[in-house]
Protein backbone atom coordinates (compact mmCIF):
# COMPACT_ATOMS: atom_id res chain seq x y z
CA UNK A 1 0.00 0.00 0.00
CA UNK A 2 1.43 3.45 -1.26
CA UNK A 3 2.05 5.71 2.08
CA UNK A 4 0.59 8.99 2.61
CA UNK A 5 3.45 10.74 1.84
CA UNK A 6 4.20 10.46 -1.85
CA UNK A 7 7.63 8.07 -1.66
CA UNK A 8 9.65 9.63 -3.74
CA UNK A 9 12.47 10.67 -1.23
CA UNK A 10 14.80 8.10 0.13
CA UNK A 11 15.17 9.08 3.82
CA UNK A 12 17.51 8.31 5.94
CA UNK A 13 16.26 7.04 9.17
CA UNK A 14 16.70 10.33 11.10
CA UNK A 15 13.88 12.35 12.75
CA UNK A 16 15.07 15.28 13.58
CA UNK A 17 13.05 17.79 16.23
CA UNK A 18 14.62 20.82 17.19
CA UNK A 19 18.06 22.55 15.92
CA UNK A 20 20.05 25.11 16.84
CA UNK A 21 23.34 27.06 15.15
CA UNK A 22 24.99 24.01 13.33
CA UNK A 23 23.02 21.31 15.81
CA UNK A 24 20.42 18.96 15.26
CA UNK A 25 18.52 16.98 17.96
CA UNK A 26 17.24 13.93 16.76
CA UNK A 27 13.96 12.08 18.34
CA UNK A 28 16.37 10.13 20.72
CA UNK A 29 17.83 12.75 22.17
CA UNK A 30 21.58 12.32 20.16
CA UNK A 31 23.27 15.59 18.61
CA UNK A 32 24.13 15.79 14.69
CA UNK A 33 26.15 18.43 13.32
CA UNK A 34 24.35 19.43 10.39
CA UNK A 35 27.16 20.15 7.58
CA UNK A 36 24.52 20.04 5.07
CA UNK A 37 22.72 23.03 6.24
CA UNK A 38 19.23 21.33 4.25
CA UNK A 39 21.23 21.34 1.39
CA UNK A 40 22.63 25.06 1.43
CA UNK A 41 19.50 26.44 2.65
CA UNK A 42 19.95 27.15 6.45
CA UNK A 43 22.78 30.01 5.72
CA UNK A 44 22.59 31.60 8.83
CA UNK A 45 21.90 27.97 10.78
CA UNK A 46 18.84 26.70 12.69
CA UNK A 47 16.87 28.98 14.71
CA UNK A 48 19.03 32.23 14.40
CA UNK A 49 17.49 34.75 16.62
CA UNK A 50 17.39 37.75 14.17
CA UNK A 51 16.00 35.48 11.74
CA UNK A 52 13.37 34.02 14.57
CA UNK A 53 12.30 37.58 15.49
CA UNK A 54 11.80 38.89 11.37
CA UNK A 55 9.43 35.96 11.06
CA UNK A 56 7.43 36.32 14.35
CA UNK A 57 7.48 39.91 14.25
CA UNK A 58 6.09 39.81 10.46
CA UNK A 59 3.73 36.85 12.11
CA UNK A 60 2.11 38.77 14.49
CA UNK A 61 1.42 41.73 11.87
CA UNK A 62 0.22 40.13 8.09
CA UNK A 63 1.04 36.91 6.84
CA UNK A 64 -0.37 37.08 3.05
CA UNK A 65 -2.49 39.70 0.92
CA UNK A 66 -1.12 38.01 -2.34
CA UNK A 67 0.63 39.95 -5.41
CA UNK A 68 -2.95 41.98 -6.01
CA UNK A 69 -1.89 44.53 -3.47
CA UNK A 70 1.79 46.41 -2.75
CA UNK A 71 3.59 44.34 0.03
CA UNK A 72 6.32 46.75 1.68
CA UNK A 73 8.79 43.91 2.91
CA UNK A 74 8.81 42.49 -0.76
CA UNK A 75 9.54 46.06 -2.24
CA UNK A 76 12.74 46.19 0.88
CA UNK A 77 14.01 42.94 -0.58
CA UNK A 78 13.98 43.73 -3.86
CA UNK A 79 15.34 47.33 -3.68
CA UNK A 80 18.10 45.64 -1.27
CA UNK A 81 19.11 43.42 -4.24
CA UNK A 82 18.77 45.61 -6.71
CA UNK A 83 21.38 47.88 -4.70
CA UNK A 84 23.88 45.05 -4.38
CA UNK A 85 23.87 43.26 -7.68
CA UNK A 86 23.76 43.55 -10.97
CA UNK A 87 19.85 43.65 -11.45
CA UNK A 88 17.67 46.65 -12.31
CA UNK A 89 14.81 44.21 -11.47
CA UNK A 90 13.56 41.01 -9.33
CA UNK A 91 10.73 39.01 -9.33
CA UNK A 92 9.59 36.97 -6.21
CA UNK A 93 8.45 33.42 -6.00
CA UNK A 94 9.02 30.60 -3.82
CA UNK A 95 11.74 27.96 -4.85
CA UNK A 96 14.23 27.32 -7.56
CA UNK A 97 12.38 25.63 -9.57
CA UNK A 98 10.46 28.45 -10.27
CA UNK A 99 12.96 30.43 -10.53
CA UNK A 100 13.81 28.32 -12.97
CA UNK A 101 10.28 28.68 -14.99
CA UNK A 102 11.01 32.40 -14.87
CA UNK A 103 14.61 32.42 -16.17
CA UNK A 104 13.52 30.50 -19.10
CA UNK A 105 10.16 32.33 -20.06
CA UNK A 106 11.65 35.55 -19.47
CA UNK A 107 14.58 34.87 -21.93
CA UNK A 108 12.32 33.71 -24.59
CA UNK A 109 9.93 36.92 -24.23
CA UNK A 110 12.81 39.03 -24.56
CA UNK A 111 13.01 37.90 -27.92
CA UNK A 112 9.65 37.86 -28.83
CA UNK A 113 9.36 41.33 -28.07
CA UNK A 114 12.27 42.52 -29.72
CA UNK A 115 10.73 41.00 -33.57
CA UNK A 116 12.82 38.02 -33.05
CA UNK A 117 10.72 34.92 -31.93
CA UNK A 118 12.74 32.51 -33.67
CA UNK A 119 15.18 32.68 -31.08
CA UNK A 120 13.65 30.27 -28.17
CA UNK A 121 16.32 27.43 -27.99
CA UNK A 122 18.68 27.54 -24.51
CA UNK A 123 22.31 26.25 -24.30
CA UNK A 124 22.65 24.12 -20.80
CA UNK A 125 25.10 21.70 -19.96
CA UNK A 126 25.77 18.30 -18.93
CA UNK A 127 26.11 17.25 -15.29
CA UNK A 128 23.55 20.44 -14.47
CA UNK A 129 20.64 20.90 -12.07
CA UNK A 130 18.02 23.41 -12.64
CA UNK A 131 15.01 22.16 -10.55
CA UNK A 132 12.47 19.10 -11.43
CA UNK A 133 9.88 21.05 -13.16
CA UNK A 134 9.15 20.69 -16.68
CA UNK A 135 11.83 23.36 -17.80
CA UNK A 136 14.05 22.68 -15.08
CA UNK A 137 14.31 18.78 -16.30
CA UNK A 138 14.37 19.67 -19.93
CA UNK A 139 17.91 22.09 -19.29
CA UNK A 140 19.09 19.32 -17.36
CA UNK A 141 18.55 16.79 -19.75
CA UNK A 142 20.06 13.94 -17.91
CA UNK A 143 18.38 10.31 -18.10
CA UNK A 144 17.95 10.67 -14.50
CA UNK A 145 15.95 13.60 -14.51
CA UNK A 146 13.87 13.28 -17.67
CA UNK A 147 12.98 9.23 -18.06
CA UNK A 148 9.43 8.65 -18.08
CA UNK A 149 8.35 12.19 -17.82
CA UNK A 150 8.56 13.04 -21.97
CA UNK A 151 7.79 14.69 -24.20
CA UNK A 152 10.06 16.88 -22.81
CA UNK A 153 10.07 20.87 -22.81
CA UNK A 154 11.52 21.76 -26.21
CA UNK A 155 14.24 24.06 -27.32
CA UNK A 156 17.32 22.78 -25.07
CA UNK A 157 20.67 21.85 -26.65
CA UNK A 158 23.21 20.19 -23.93
CA UNK A 159 26.74 20.26 -24.39
CA UNK A 160 29.90 18.61 -22.70
CA UNK A 161 30.88 20.41 -20.03
CA UNK A 162 34.10 22.44 -20.76
CA UNK A 163 33.93 22.19 -24.50
CA UNK A 164 34.51 25.48 -25.86
CA UNK A 165 34.57 24.69 -29.42
CA UNK A 166 31.00 22.98 -29.00
CA UNK A 167 29.34 26.24 -27.25
CA UNK A 168 31.20 28.48 -30.18
CA UNK A 169 29.09 26.16 -32.86
CA UNK A 170 26.05 25.65 -30.96
CA UNK A 171 24.96 29.25 -30.47
CA UNK A 172 22.72 29.86 -33.45
CA UNK A 173 20.45 33.16 -34.78
CA UNK A 174 17.98 30.96 -33.04
CA UNK A 175 19.57 30.84 -29.48
CA UNK A 176 18.16 32.90 -26.89
CA UNK A 177 19.98 32.41 -23.81
CA UNK A 178 23.11 30.06 -22.34
CA UNK A 179 21.82 28.74 -18.81
CA UNK A 180 24.64 27.70 -16.07
CA UNK A 181 25.61 27.06 -12.49
CA UNK A 182 28.91 29.14 -11.62
CA UNK A 183 29.84 26.36 -9.26
CA UNK A 184 27.77 22.65 -10.42
CA UNK A 185 26.12 21.66 -7.33
CA UNK A 186 24.34 18.46 -7.55
CA UNK A 187 26.41 17.61 -10.03
CA UNK A 188 30.01 17.20 -8.04
CA UNK A 189 30.76 20.68 -6.64
CA UNK A 190 32.49 21.74 -10.12
CA UNK A 191 33.03 25.38 -10.07
CA UNK A 192 33.58 26.97 -13.36
CA UNK A 193 36.74 28.17 -14.07
CA UNK A 194 36.95 32.79 -14.18
CA UNK A 195 38.01 32.56 -17.50
CA UNK A 196 35.69 30.31 -18.74
CA UNK A 197 33.11 32.90 -17.35
CA UNK A 198 34.48 35.71 -18.98
CA UNK A 199 34.56 33.95 -22.05
CA UNK A 200 30.94 32.86 -21.96
CA UNK A 201 30.01 36.79 -21.15
CA UNK A 202 32.10 37.49 -24.52
CA UNK A 203 30.51 34.96 -26.49
CA UNK A 204 27.18 35.86 -24.89
CA UNK A 205 27.46 39.62 -25.69
CA UNK A 206 29.08 39.16 -29.56
CA UNK A 207 25.90 36.99 -30.47
CA UNK A 208 23.15 39.18 -28.44
CA UNK A 209 22.70 36.17 -26.35
CA UNK A 210 21.03 36.26 -22.79
CA UNK A 211 23.26 34.77 -20.13
CA UNK A 212 21.17 33.12 -17.45
CA UNK A 213 23.29 31.71 -14.29
CA UNK A 214 21.71 29.75 -12.10
CA UNK A 215 22.76 30.75 -8.27
CA UNK A 216 20.61 28.89 -6.50
CA UNK A 217 22.88 26.55 -4.48
CA UNK A 218 26.34 28.50 -4.84
CA UNK A 219 24.44 32.30 -4.21
CA UNK A 220 23.45 34.44 -1.09
CA UNK A 221 27.51 34.34 0.16
CA UNK A 222 28.22 30.61 0.04
CA UNK A 223 31.46 31.30 -2.18
CA UNK A 224 32.74 34.00 0.18
CA UNK A 225 30.92 36.86 -2.18
CA UNK A 226 27.67 37.95 -2.34
CA UNK A 227 27.34 35.93 -5.61
CA UNK A 228 29.12 33.87 -6.98
CA UNK A 229 30.13 35.40 -10.08
CA UNK A 230 31.31 37.96 -8.75
CA UNK A 231 34.77 35.90 -8.31
CA UNK A 232 35.02 36.61 -12.28
CA UNK A 233 33.87 40.00 -12.48
CA UNK A 234 31.56 39.61 -14.76
CA UNK A 235 27.40 39.83 -14.54
CA UNK A 236 24.54 37.80 -16.12
CA UNK A 237 21.32 39.53 -17.53
CA UNK A 238 18.97 36.86 -15.38
CA UNK A 239 20.11 35.28 -12.60
CA UNK A 240 18.15 32.52 -10.30
CA UNK A 241 18.16 32.37 -6.56
CA UNK A 242 16.68 30.61 -3.46
CA UNK A 243 17.90 28.08 -1.08
CA UNK A 244 20.37 31.03 1.43
CA UNK A 245 18.17 33.87 0.51
CA UNK A 246 15.45 32.50 2.89
CA UNK A 247 17.79 31.13 5.42
CA UNK A 248 15.02 27.96 6.13
CA UNK A 249 12.26 29.61 5.12
CA UNK A 250 11.13 29.05 0.99
CA UNK A 251 11.81 32.09 -1.17
CA UNK A 252 12.93 32.52 -4.24
CA UNK A 253 14.01 34.76 -6.81
CA UNK A 254 14.59 36.14 -10.51
CA UNK A 255 17.03 38.96 -10.71
CA UNK A 256 17.34 40.53 -14.25
CA UNK A 257 18.79 43.49 -15.78
CA UNK A 258 15.65 46.07 -17.25
CA UNK A 259 17.22 44.89 -21.20
CA UNK A 260 16.07 40.96 -20.34
CA UNK A 261 13.35 41.72 -18.45
CA UNK A 262 11.63 44.25 -21.26
CA UNK A 263 9.28 41.94 -22.02
CA UNK A 264 7.84 40.74 -18.61
CA UNK A 265 4.97 43.63 -18.42
CA UNK A 266 1.70 42.90 -16.43
CA UNK A 267 -0.21 39.58 -16.42
CA UNK A 268 2.75 37.66 -18.17
CA UNK A 269 3.81 36.49 -14.78
CA UNK A 270 2.70 35.41 -11.42
CA UNK A 271 2.75 33.70 -8.02
CA UNK A 272 -0.17 34.20 -5.24
CA UNK A 273 2.26 33.31 -2.33
CA UNK A 274 5.61 34.51 -3.86
CA UNK A 275 6.85 37.66 -2.10
CA UNK A 276 4.72 37.26 0.72
CA UNK A 277 5.68 39.30 3.91
CA UNK A 278 6.45 36.33 5.80
CA UNK A 279 9.16 35.00 3.37
CA UNK A 280 10.08 38.55 2.52
CA UNK A 281 10.77 39.54 6.14
CA UNK A 282 13.06 36.87 6.75
CA UNK A 283 15.34 37.83 3.69
CA UNK A 284 15.28 40.91 4.56
CA UNK A 285 16.86 40.11 7.91
CA UNK A 286 19.12 36.85 6.15
CA UNK A 287 20.35 40.07 3.82
CA UNK A 288 21.05 42.14 6.41
CA UNK A 289 23.64 39.41 7.54
CA UNK A 290 25.36 38.31 4.72
CA UNK A 291 25.32 41.02 2.56
CA UNK A 292 27.91 42.63 4.81
CA UNK A 293 31.60 43.32 3.81
CA UNK A 294 33.30 41.61 7.11
CA UNK A 295 30.56 38.79 6.80
CA UNK A 296 32.16 37.70 3.55
CA UNK A 297 35.31 37.78 4.35
CA UNK A 298 34.78 35.96 7.29
CA UNK A 299 32.99 32.95 5.54
CA UNK A 300 36.52 32.87 2.85
CA UNK A 301 38.54 32.86 6.14
CA UNK A 302 36.24 29.63 7.58
CA UNK A 303 36.29 28.42 4.29
CA UNK A 304 40.38 28.30 3.98
CA UNK A 305 39.76 26.56 7.36
CA UNK A 306 37.98 23.88 6.79
CA UNK A 307 39.47 22.94 3.83
CA UNK A 308 43.24 22.58 4.99
CA UNK A 309 41.87 20.08 7.59
CA UNK A 310 39.98 18.39 5.32
CA UNK A 311 42.96 18.16 3.75
CA UNK A 312 44.62 16.36 5.88
CA UNK A 313 42.00 13.65 6.64
CA UNK A 314 42.08 13.04 3.12
CA UNK A 315 45.64 12.35 3.38
CA UNK A 316 44.98 10.08 6.19
CA UNK A 317 42.54 8.18 4.17
CA UNK A 318 43.34 7.14 0.94
CA UNK A 319 41.60 4.59 0.38
CA UNK A 320 38.21 6.13 1.11
CA UNK A 321 38.68 10.06 -0.09
CA UNK A 322 40.79 10.94 -3.47
CA UNK A 323 40.16 14.84 -3.40
CA UNK A 324 38.59 18.14 -2.10
CA UNK A 325 36.95 20.56 -4.49
CA UNK A 326 35.02 23.61 -4.54
CA UNK A 327 34.98 27.17 -3.28
CA UNK A 328 34.21 29.27 0.10
CA UNK A 329 31.73 26.86 2.16
CA UNK A 330 30.74 25.04 -0.77
CA UNK A 331 32.92 22.32 -0.62
CA UNK A 332 33.07 18.41 -2.26
CA UNK A 333 35.34 15.55 -1.09
CA UNK A 334 35.49 12.92 -4.02
CA UNK A 335 35.85 9.52 -2.76
CA UNK A 336 37.18 6.85 -3.60
CA UNK A 337 34.47 4.00 -2.07
CA UNK A 338 31.30 5.18 -2.51
CA UNK A 339 30.03 8.29 -1.41
CA UNK A 340 27.18 6.48 -0.23
CA UNK A 341 29.15 4.51 2.29
CA UNK A 342 30.79 7.66 3.42
CA UNK A 343 27.44 9.34 4.20
CA UNK A 344 26.07 6.83 6.12
CA UNK A 345 29.36 6.24 8.51
CA UNK A 346 28.89 9.75 9.01
CA UNK A 347 25.39 9.47 10.17
CA UNK A 348 27.21 7.02 12.59
CA UNK A 349 29.32 9.52 13.65
CA UNK A 350 26.31 11.54 14.28
CA UNK A 351 27.32 14.32 11.21
CA UNK A 352 25.02 15.23 8.46
CA UNK A 353 26.56 15.70 4.88
CA UNK A 354 25.38 15.21 1.26
CA UNK A 355 25.45 13.67 -1.46
CA UNK A 356 26.16 14.71 -5.28
CA UNK A 357 26.93 13.14 -8.79
CA UNK A 358 30.49 11.97 -9.40
CA UNK A 359 30.92 10.21 -6.09
CA UNK A 360 31.06 13.43 -4.64
CA UNK A 361 30.18 14.11 -0.58
CA UNK A 362 29.21 17.71 -0.48
CA UNK A 363 29.83 19.66 2.63
CA UNK A 364 27.57 22.72 2.68
CA UNK A 365 27.39 24.10 6.30
CA UNK A 366 25.96 27.29 8.13
CA UNK A 367 27.80 30.23 6.42
CA UNK A 368 28.49 31.52 9.75
CA UNK A 369 29.30 28.07 11.52
CA UNK A 370 32.32 28.37 14.65
CA UNK A 371 35.31 27.60 14.14
CA UNK A 372 35.01 25.30 17.20
CA UNK A 373 32.05 23.46 14.99
CA UNK A 374 34.53 23.49 11.94
CA UNK A 375 36.78 21.51 14.37
CA UNK A 376 34.56 18.84 15.67
CA UNK A 377 33.08 18.32 12.01
CA UNK A 378 36.64 17.19 10.74
CA UNK A 379 37.28 15.66 13.93
CA UNK A 380 34.19 13.58 13.70
CA UNK A 381 34.29 12.80 9.33
CA UNK A 382 37.98 11.63 10.58
CA UNK A 383 36.07 8.98 12.76
CA UNK A 384 34.20 7.99 10.13
CA UNK A 385 36.67 7.37 7.54
CA UNK A 386 38.56 5.60 10.12
CA UNK A 387 35.24 3.27 10.58
CA UNK A 388 35.68 2.26 7.14
CA UNK A 389 39.34 1.36 7.25
CA UNK A 390 38.93 -0.50 10.11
Amino acid sequence: MIPSILPTYNRAPLTFVKGEGSWLTEADGRRFLDMGAGIAVNSLGHAHPDLTKALVDQAHSLWHTSNLYNIPKQTELADALVSQTFADTVFMCNSGTEACELAVKMARKHFYDAGQPERTEIIAFEGSFHGRSAAGIAAAGSEKMTKGFGPLLPGFTHLPFGDHEALNAAITDKTCAVILEPVLGEGGIIPVPDQCLKGLRDLCDATGTLLILDEVQCGVGRTGKLFAHEWSGIAPDIMMVAKGIGGGFPIGCVLATEHAASGMTAGTHGSTYGGNPLGCAVGVAVLQHIADTDFLEDVSRKAGMLRQKLEGVIASYPDVFECVRGVGLMLGIKCKMPNTDVIAACYDAEILTVPAADNVVRLLPALNIPDSDIAEAVARLDRAAQSLVA
